[in-house]
């Protein structure tokens, strides 16, 4: 199936989308991670085991070592208290990790998940994005350490995914949190989680949360996109890896049009306010375009933005990206305006 559909402006006035273009130009400080990262000789992913990728050097570890370079602390940016514990749900135990701003709250909740294709990355390799959401939303962020293939094969993340924000929402006030403002947020991976899960609220009954933040989400399972075509040989993220995901998750191909995954086609109708960030090179960027369009036929309130310059992940590269910080204030602006209501 071939997928074309219109590039939506910052502006949100609709472009004409590039159907193929040279190498995306990346803004310097994106190169220089990129470049970090190719010079850590790291295998490609779809060339090895899950559990070989989950001990490649990563876009993070990149980052570190452009922090090594220039001089400067390896150091988290601080918040109040991060702690780790497991929840139990249904017998099943879920570990998250509760980040909480300094401060009496009690706080807006946003429950997130991270990125790594449903196979590979944890909380840990996502530090970064959700000190940053705590920080900028002034928020407690619960981080969940879901599940992944291929020993635990769809729908394993995504039930996880759903059980814990279902935890959340009846917990919030343990947290410090307030129950009646939780919001769901994630990246890549994640984004797929945060949009899946506020659908299967809607479907089960369950509180709605009051915003949706995806950022460069999986949105579909169409590999033949313009932005796949465009960006074949883009990095940290490609096609090739991207089947890898797919092939080590799903447990048959008629799991790819589940609408769990494939959010494009999904009864998307009564979600919340929604905030989707693009990267420009990214394999996931048409899919987000079109998640984007989508939700607003089904009548949902969207803030999109491409960043320009940026590859998958740099979200969490404020350390060394000041267009990652920009991204985050673009997101937290969106979400305390939501959570504030």
């Amino acid at each position: 199936m071939r997928t074309s559909v219109p590039r939506l402006s910052e502006s949100d006035e609709p472009a004409p989308d590039r159907l193929m273009s040279t190498a995306t130009i990346l803004a310097p400080e994106q190169q220089r991670v990129l470049d970090q990262l190719s010079a850590m000789g790291g295998k490609p992913i779809e060339s090895l085991t899950a559990a070989e990728a989950r001990k490649q050097p990563g876009p993070t570890d990149a980052v570190h070592a452009v922090l090594t370079q220039d001089g400067k602390p390896i150091r988290p940016a601080e918040v109040g208290t991060v702690r780790d514990q497991t929840i139990l749900v249904d017998g099943a135990r879920i570990p998250i990790r509760v980040y909480t701003p300094s401060g009496t709250g009690p706080f807006p909740v946003i429950v997130y998940y991270h990125g790594g294709g449903f196979v590979i990355a944890t909380n840990d390799t996502y530090d970064a994005s959700a000190r940053a959401l705590t920080m900028a939303v002034d928020a407690v962020v619960v981080a969940v350490e879901y599940r992944k293939g291929p020993e635990h094969k769809f729908p394993a993340a995504h039930d996880d995914a759903f059980a814990a924000y279902v935890w959340v929402c009846k917990h919030a006030d343990e947290l410090r949190g307030d129950p009646t403002r939780v919001a769901l947020a994630g990246e890549s991976a994640g984004g797929n989680l945060a949009v899946s899960t506020a659908i299967m609220a809607r479907e089960r009954g369950e509180m709605m949360p009051v915003a949706l933040l995806a950022v460069y989400p999986i949105a579909g399972t169409d590999t033949d996109t313009v932005s796949y075509r465009e960006q074949a040989n883009a990095k940290p993220l490609n096609g090739p890896m991207m089947s890898w995901f797919f092939t080590h998750y799903l447990r048959t191909p008629a799991d790819a049009q589940d609408a769990r995954i494939n959010i494009v086609d999904a009864n998307l109708s009564g979600l919340p306010p929604t905030t989707i960030i693009a990267a420009e090179s990214d394999p996931l960027r048409t899919e987000g375009e079109t998640l984007t369009s989508k939700l607003r036929a089904a009548g949902v309130s969207v803030d999109y933005r491409l960043f320009e310059g940026t590859a998958h992940e740099f979200f969490g590269q404020g350390a060394v990206q000041p267009v990652a910080m920009e991204a985050v204030a673009f997101a937290a602006s969106a979400l305390k305006n939501a959570l504030s209501k």
